[in-house]
């Protein structure tokens, strides 16, 4: 029997391609986001690979996310993979001038959406006694930078809420890995740019930035680790990056 994968935030960048990723494994897809078009597109895609369904809810809104959870159908509820992926930035400005509208939309969607939907999915894995929980962090929530500071507060929550669930969960068979990226071109410094193309053009220019699918192919290498094997943390940086904001361009 095939195993089942909840991906949040696959409409789009890392989520989708992890579940482009997983579909080639034949690992069967919850595919989660905000966008019902482009989840159905992507069902669409998938389905020469792999059985796929919809949930169609906010992160961020704890009773949508346990309603959507719990009106899967049985052949659905054994969720044997959870990839908490959805999140954003919101804003790049020093704190004193900070947008609280913006802290609120990291708050509620890097830390507390993942712990809804963690809290939703985890019984399930603790009474069958196995699980893989994946967490998608960032370089952001291991160094801090300025007019950074409540994203990257967002993401080190991630870091210790990955170190937290390995400890209370290993002992019911649930991996736990936490997987940090570095600079991605997606749609994520466009979101955090509000919409300015280009400035947010501006964040990937004079180097060659990770793709989606480079990540996607991390979180595949560490679900699919034998059963014995747990890749607990992973940072993943572009070549050309030494750190958090120091890059080398052309």
């Amino acid at each position: 029997m095939s195993r089942i994968a909840l991906i949040t935030g696959a409409s789009s960048g890392i989520g989708k391609a992890t579940a482009m990723a997983l579909s080639k494994s034949g690992i069967d897809l919850i595919l989660c986001g905000r966008r019902e078009d482009r989840l159905r597109e992507l069902s669409e895609t998938l389905a020469p690979y792999t059985r796929t369904t919809i949930l169609t809810f906010d992160v961020s809104d704890r009773k949508a996310v346990t309603h959507a959870i719990d009106s899967l159908p049985a052949e659905w509820q054994a969720i044997d993979i959870l990839v908490n992926n959805a999140g954003n930035a919101h804003g790049f400005d020093s704190i004193e001038v900070g947008d609280p509208a913006d802290w609120d939309a990291m708050l509620d969607s890097n830390v507390k959406g993942l712990l809804y939907v963690t809290k939703a999915v985890t019984p399930g894995m603790v009474l069958r006694g196995k699980g893989h929980i994946v967490n998608i962090s960032s370089i952001a929530g291991k160094e801090t930078y300025a007019n950074g500071t409540v994203y990257c507060a967002s993401k080190a929550a991630v870091e210790a809420l990955s170190e937290g669930m390995r400890l209370d969960l290993t002992k019911h068979g649930i991996k736990v890995t936490n997987i940090a990226p570095g600079a991605v071109e997606t749609e994520f410094s466009l979101i955090r740019f509000k919409g300015d193309e280009a400035r947010a053009g501006k964040v990937y220019e004079g180097f060659v930035p990770l793709r989606a699918e480079d990540i996607a192919d991390c979180i595949a290498y560490a679900v699919l680790a034998p059963a014995h094997v747990t890749i607990s943390d992973m940072t993943i940086l572009a070549s050309a990056q030494a750190a958090a904001t120091t890059v080398y361009r052309k």
